[in-house]
């Protein structure tokens, strides 16, 4: 029980297995320790820069082994108690709760999709006069308007259904893809028909607009909102569009059994060619204005148009931290991991499972986690730039939902016009001091580091049941640009004053700070990678040794740092739930994206460091056509897009492959002393031959593949 006498609303629990990881760690220290003494005792009379590079590579590694370590010193899990929250709230004193979706290009993020999370959030295990949930549309398409009047509609059968049987999850396209018709009730197995069948029509009906491109005049004329279209030029030059669809506050706005609705809210913020718009963190800034005048609500989820909500309960979750009345006022955000639904069974594109179920959650064991872009619940305070003090006392309960209109829908649209102009946000501190951060294309990183640094801190929660499932990208394309984004991003912040090192040291601890650069040097790494996966090649080919000799006792450290670190890594991503196949993958990726996407990045941010180019915030797509979804589950790696990153892979893997046939083979048949060649060069040999075996599906696809995911 608390000080004030209340038993406490979560409790944190550190990870198992902390001894056996902190004694790993320390055996590679020392293994890291002799390779050291190695480089600098056995310092070679020629060809020494191509030692020192060696040792300045291994010495980069070693720094980011002991970053990585940081991370993982000391974990830390939460658990709610939602009966307790229950138990000390009545329903109409719980706080109001806005919900944020983003969505902004219609052929990339189908309007289907859009409104299935939509309505998943509606859906919550919550009061819903207390929710309100806004979409914003960045592409200003009135398809992805069209699609909502009709989830609008759809939410009055959807939200009973949803209570009466419990459904989870949510998402009316996730739950009738995986739950089976109930049968041993004839009565409710009627009703799951007539509602699939209500749903799968409003699809036909949005799907059909999709393919037509257009919203025909006839259902134009049935909405009002549609008129706002006329005014349109393109999407990337109109005004604001702001329509309530459902109006939470009135009496009208009940479903099929008479409860209330959620608010929802339509947002096409304005936007002029002339005018940067400042991507998504521009949208959200917009939302949070525009709500705070329709809704203000003392806490925000925002999440991403691809992430339903797989978990009714991941609200009540959250207040359980920000209402704790010992440890909740200094909570400024709790963000869920981010989790996905597509996955293959080997994760044929690696996956975020480490970084999601166990590098957070020692941000967390460090002072709190990163705020990741989506998934995550604020508090609405600490995103409008108050400082955390223990002084603060933040009266959310005064903030009651009046149900009673004090003023017409329409006369809010007009006067909320406004907040969402393109140039409102001249001469405020919106984008610097307030709201989401700008002059990034990680806004999110960027912003979490900026609420810690004001004292707020986080905390990181992974319940049972996944909060959010979200969709990952299914080509290796989509997959290498999606982190060229975020290592730019993240590069960006660590050569700017946002560094956490300089903006946050008066707030943040050390080893917060220390935490973020797992993500900030990503870049970096590029660089002793590509220095590893060719330099030890080329001087394969020119009969240089790199490495001792494999008789020589100081292979030892060598053998026993890259054997044991590998094999720890496995145990981890098994332990976490992945597949030793997944695993392989995953080690694929991993030099997949620090040879092209780290490499490419770093590019970017040298020309732009050099005023050559501007930040571009790209659209992962989440829509494939049949056959890539058929490559994609059966796990065959699409490369149907010619792209430089795709040439620099290739021409990696080819030169491997030539370093160890050509040369290793020929002087393992030709030689007569085979075994003393093995011994000074098996080192290299055996660091071609992983390369090689990395390398296998680009091998298949350069010489093998014939199907129309090789362009």
């Amino acid at each position: 029980m608390g000080k004030n006498g209340y038993l406490p609303l979560f409790e944190t629990r550190p990870a198992r297995g902390l001894v056996f990881f902190r004694s790993y760690a320390a055996s590679i220290f020392i293994g890291i320790c002799f390779i050291c003494f190695h480089r600098v005792s056995y310092f070679p009379v020629t060809e020494r820069w191509v030692w020192v590079g060696m040792f300045v590579a291994e010495l980069w590694f070693s720094f980011y082994f002991f970053i990585t370590v940081i991370v993982k010193w000391n974990p830390v899990f939460r658990s709610t108690f939602k009966d307790r929250l229950s138990s000390r709230y009545e329903e109409e004193e719980l706080p109001g709760v806005d919900i944020f979706v983003c969505t902004a290009d219609p052929r990339l993020e189908p309007p289907t999709m859009v409104v299935s999370t939509v309505l998943s959030v509606m859906a919550y295990d919550y009061p819903p006069h207390k929710l309100s949930v806004y979409l914003s549309d960045d592409g200003c398409s009135d398809l992805t308007f069209y699609a909502l009047l009709e989830a609008s509609v759809f939410a009055q059968l959807w939200l009973p259904f949803c209570r009466k049987l419990k459904v989870e999850p949510t998402s009316p396209e996730a739950y009738f893809q995986t739950t089976p018709e109930p049968v041993d009730d004839a009565f409710m197995a009627n009703e799951w028909l007539i509602i699939k069948k209500t749903y799968e029509d409003m699809k036909i009906r949005i799907e059909s607009m999709t393919r037509l491109g257009k919203v025909p005049a006839d259902i134009r004329k049935e909405h009002k909102g549609f008129d706002e279209w006329d005014f349109v030029v393109s999407r990337h030059d109109h005004p604001s569009i702001l329509q309530i669809l459902i109006d939470g506050r009135g009496p009208n706005a009940i479903d099929i059994e008479g409860k209330a609705l959620p608010t929802l809210v339509y947002l096409a913020r304005e936007k002029r060619p002339q005018i940067h718009h400042n991507f998504k963190a521009g949208a959200l800034n917009a939302l949070i204005r525009i709500s705070s005048r329709i809704s203000n609500a003392p806490f925000v989820l925002n999440v991403d148009c691809d992430m339903h909500s797989n978990n009714s309960k991941a609200i009540r979750d959250a207040l359980c931290f920000f209402l704790d009345e010992e440890n909740g006022r200094e909570i400024g955000y709790v963000q869920y991991p981010q989790t996905f639904g597509n996955l293959t069974k080997n994760e044929i594109y690696g996956s975020l499972r480490v970084v999601m179920k166990l590098e957070l959650a020692g941000f967390d064991g460090n002072g709190g986690p990163c705020y990741i872009g989506t998934g995550c619940v604020h508090r609405r305070e600490s995103l409008c730039r108050m400082k955390y003090s223990k002084e603060l006392v933040v009266e959310w309960k005064a903030m009651k939902y009046d149900r009673k209109i004090i003023e017409k829908a329409s006369s809010i649209e007009g006067n909320c016009k406004a907040l969402a102009s393109c140039t409102y946000e001249e001469n405020t501190p919106w984008g610097k001091e307030m709201g989401v951060k700008y002059g990034c294309v990680v806004e999110d990183i960027l912003t979490g580091i900026c609420i810690q640094s004001r004292g707020w801190r986080s905390v990181f929660l992974t319940p049972q049941r996944e909060a959010f499932l979200g969709m990952v990208p299914t080509t290796l394309l989509d997959t290498l640009v999606q982190h060229k984004r975020w290592a730019e991003g993240d590069f960006q912040i660590f050569l700017s004053k946002l560094c956490p090192f300089v903006y946050g040291c008066q707030n943040m601890p050390l080893k917060l700070q220390l935490s973020y650069c797992i993500y900030l040097l990503w870049v970096p790494n590029c660089f002793a990678t590509l220095y590893y996966v060719f330099v030890p090649s080329f001087c394969l080919l020119k009969g240089i040794s790199l490495f001792p000799k494999i008789s020589s006792s100081w292979g030892i450290p060598y053998l026993y740092v890259i054997v044991v670190h590998r094999v720890h890594s496995l145990v981890e991503f098994v332990w976490l739930g992945g597949t030793v196949r997944g695993w392989l993958n995953e080690q694929r990726m991993w030099m997949f994206k620090r040879t092209t996407s780290y490499f490419f990045a770093a590019i970017d941010n040298i020309l732009k460091l050099c005023g050559f180019s501007k930040s571009a915030f790209i659209i992962t797509g989440k829509v494939a056509d049949d056959d890539v979804n058929r490559r994609y589950k059966q796990e065959s790696m699409e490369f149907g897009t010619s792209s430089p990153m795709f040439t620099a892979l290739a021409t990696l893997a080819l030169f491997n492959l030539f370093g160890l046939v050509v040369v290793g083979t020929n002087k393992a048949i030709n030689d007569d002393a085979r075994i003393k060649v093995f011994d000074i060069f098996g080192f290299q040999i055996l660091l071609c031959c992983v390369l090689v075996f990395v390398n296998l599906p680009i091998y298949q696809g350069m010489f093998f593949r014939k199907d129309s995911g090789m362009g």
